[in-house]
């Protein structure tokens, strides 16, 4: 079993991911929250992608258009153009003056050495998930920004198709049932990390998946007590919703800690 590295938040912080760009910012994924993100250091950014009726690739939370933007019906049915000329929804439901982002948008305002995570979205449809997966894989062929960009999923089949096509991939988790024969998949498959809620870290999740040789992201962390807890089981990467809050809270206690030495 691996050794752990206990540590606590005056360690070196693990690098942080702007999860939906930095939600805290802005709308979901939207260039308002982008350009908040990108104001202070920021190691990477996280988005969703899901796959629209022309074969193109928009950012969206959830694919049921209902539940974020004005458009009804499912991203799949609506092409591209009918997805960027509607309106992101907020937290409250209410309609915002952003529009969703083309992957091929986001890509040309990624700063160089800032990593990219993608996830593919398909609700219920490993099929679409698979497509979708299929899709961004030859979308990225050719990019600069290839050699930054991470795939993720709740869907095994997406994961699969990054690895296959040589994109760094990494399944995301919501239990933590059976962790070795997760870690089984995960090799046999060329996935390289899991991605994992920080309430369901333990000695035992970590140890398996790190002995395996997979890389440990954890996410979604947003409060100094959580990172706090999180940072005991060294973390590859974090996905927060304000990556500059979080830091700033984070090198706060390491100057208190520092000074009282």
């Amino acid at each position: 079993m691996v050794r752990f590295r206990w540590i606590e938040m005056t360690s070196a912080l693990a690098p942080l991911y702007a999860h939906r760009l930095g939600r805290r910012y802005g709308p979901d994924s939207s260039a308002a929250a982008l350009r908040h993100t990108l104001t202070g250091p920021v190691e990477g950014l996280e988005t969703d992608v899901c796959l629209t009726a022309d074969d193109r690739l928009v950012l969206l939370h959830d694919p049921l258009l209902t539940l974020g933007t004005t458009l009804d019906g499912w991203a799949r049915q609506r092409t591209a153009e009918e997805i960027r000329s509607a309106f992101i929804r907020d937290s409250a439901e209410e309609p915002t003056a952003e529009h969703p982002l083309l992957l091929e948008e986001l890509i040309d305002l990624v700063p160089e050495a800032v990593g990219l995570q993608l996830e593919v979205k398909a609700h219920a449809d490993p099929a679409l998930a698979r497509r979708t997966a299929e899709v961004l894989c030859k979308r990225l062929r050719g990019e600069p920004i290839r050699d930054r960009v991470e795939v993720i999923s709740f869907h095994r089949e997406a994961c699969a198709v990054a690895s296959a096509n040589g994109i760094p991939s990494r399944l995301v988790v919501w239990a933590d049932y059976a962790p070795r024969a997760l870690a089984s998949w995960a090799l046999r498959s060329g996935v390289g990390g899991i991605s994992v809620e920080h309430f369901l870290l333990s000695e035992r999740l970590v140890g398996v998946l790190r002995d395996a040789g997979l890389s440990v992201n954890v996410g979604t962390v947003n409060h100094p007590e959580v990172l706090n807890r999180v940072l005991e089981f060294a973390p590859d990467a974090i996905g927060t919703d304000c990556p500059h809050e979080l830091r700033a809270a984070a090198e706060t206690v390491t100057a208190l800690a520092l000074s009282s030495r």
